[in-house]
């Protein structure tokens, strides 16, 4: 393992608040070699329990320092320097690896090597301190030296007895040596097979590593995919929040709408109450107004009745009229002497006077009915009522009274000749009469038609009725 660029966790702890004796430090050499690699080794106490962040540095110890011995019941004896007053002071550092299973007695045994870029290049002395993730030192050991070896500085000084001694205890050596090699090829089958079962651990670390970078893919994605939903929650949200202030304000202004529409709504429902009380008051006035115009309806069809029958008088009229009218252009032929002519005078005289008659009693119906007569474009014409009176049987009298008066002289009228100023009958009424024996007059506009002409003197009587 080598340096990293991160930093360790460091603290600003004391050296009397830290437990120095929960991890030892073995095999530490008085000095190193400069140029190589320096592996340390340490070993896990009983209760110590490593951590993911823990690191091992190496710290430079001062030139007075001072050396303390602590004495623990289940182990040998513990160095720790005061050179150095915070953790923050290491010179170079490395992680710890964590042990697979720490009840495993081997896994207590663990090691770290220092590569030699890192180490110092000066002689002064250092140690190895244990530091955990806290920033708290958990184990120091012995000083050591980074030097080249020097044969001279050596100086060896033996007397007989001590040469004796030294073989004894070289024979000693000796034999502990040979126990200690049947020990070693015990240790080292014992090594073996702790290297196919540490084999095994490695592949199934391997596998496991290799799930692992897997999850880590898979976490990385699920990752990048929640970072990317965040994003678009976040955008989402930005959005929802903008809407959500213009809908605010679309709210303000809806109701003031409101309101507004509020108090017009007021307003209208105050005119709609004025309009239905004028609606009930026009109702009224309605109900009023339909049984005057149904009691009018009545009147018009009573007028319209009235109508109706004078128009049939007036028809009947008409053709007595017609009649009448017919048995005169016939007397008017036959008759062509002065007493013919005196009775048909006489007749007309009488004809005119019922006419007159029928006039007036016409004028009395339509000033009844609310008309004028003279707006009427025909007037049916009366008798006069001493002709009525006679035969009462008859709208016009009898026609032939006439032709039975002229018998008597007494009731003739003598007319003066408007020519030859004579009385009675002379030549130029004779002939006078002769022209109108010969003659259609019109009793209405008193135009003359000739006898020859009849077809038209009726079309332009039947005029006069339209």
């Amino acid at each position: 393992m080598e340096k990293t660029i991160e930093d360790p966790p460091t603290s600003a702890v004391l050296l009397d608040h830290c437990h120095f004796s929960q991890v030892i430090f073995n095999s530490v050499e008085k000095f190193y070699i400069p140029g190589g690699d320096v592996t340390c080794r340490y070993t896990f106490t009983q209760h110590f329990i490593p951590r993911q962040k823990d690191w091992i540095g190496i710290f430079r110890c001062s030139l007075n320092w001072t050396i303390q011995l602590l004495i623990t019941p289940d182990t040998g004896g513990i160095w720790h320097q005061v050179g150095w007053k915070t953790v923050r002071e290491y010179y170079t550092f490395m992680w710890v690896t964590l042990p697979i299973d720490l009840n495993n007695k081997s896994a207590k045994q663990q090691e770290v090597q220092f590569k030699a870029y890192y180490l110092p290049k000066d002689d002064e002395y250092y140690q190895f301190c244990y530091v955990d993730q806290d920033g708290v030192v958990r184990g120091a050991s012995i000083p050591f030296q980074f030097r080249p070896e020097n044969e001279e500085d050596i100086l060896v000084v033996t007397t007989q007895g001590e040469v004796e001694e030294i073989e004894q205890h070289n024979k000693e050596l000796c034999k502990e040596n040979q126990e200690l090699k049947d020990s070693c090829v015990s240790l080292q089958k014992q090594n073996s097979d702790m290297q196919a079962e540490l084999q095994k651990k490695q592949e199934e670390l391997e596998t496991l590593q290799s799930i692992n970078k897997k999850l880590e893919l898979k976490v990385k994605e699920q990752k990048d995919y929640w970072e990317t939903e965040l994003l678009q929650l976040k955008e989402q949200n930005q959005k929802m929040s903008s809407e959500n202030e213009k809908m605010g304000i679309r709210v303000d202004q809806l109701q003031a709408q409101l309101s507004t529409q509020e108090k017009e709504m007021e307003k209208l429902v105050q005119g709609d109450q004025d309009k239905t009380e004028q609606l009930e008051h026009l109702k009224k006035e309605n109900g009023h107004l339909f049984l005057s115009l149904t009691e009018q309806r009545k009147d018009q069809k009573k007028l319209e009745q009235t109508v109706e029958e004078m128009k049939q008088n007036e028809t009947t009229a008409m053709k007595k009229q017609q009649e009448l009218m017919d048995e005169n252009f016939d007397l008017s032929r036959r008759l062509s002497e002065e007493t013919i002519c005196n009775a048909l005078q006489r007749e007309k005289e009488r004809l005119e006077g019922e006419n007159d008659l029928l006039k007036r009693e016409n004028s009395r119906l339509l000033s009844y009915m609310g008309l004028d007569f003279n707006s009427l474009p025909y007037q049916v014409p009366t008798s006069d009522e001493g002709g009525a009176g006679q035969n009462p049987g008859l709208v016009y009298g009898n026609p032939y009274s006439g032709i039975q008066e002229s018998s008597s002289p007494s009731q003739l009228s003598i007319k003066k000749c408007p020519i030859c100023k004579a009385d009675g009958i002379c030549d130029h009424t004779l002939e006078q009469q002769q022209m109108q024996a010969l003659c259609l007059n019109c009793p209405i506009c008193d135009k003359i038609f000739p006898a020859t002409e009849k077809q038209i003197f009726e079309d332009h009587v039947f005029c006069h009725s339209l």
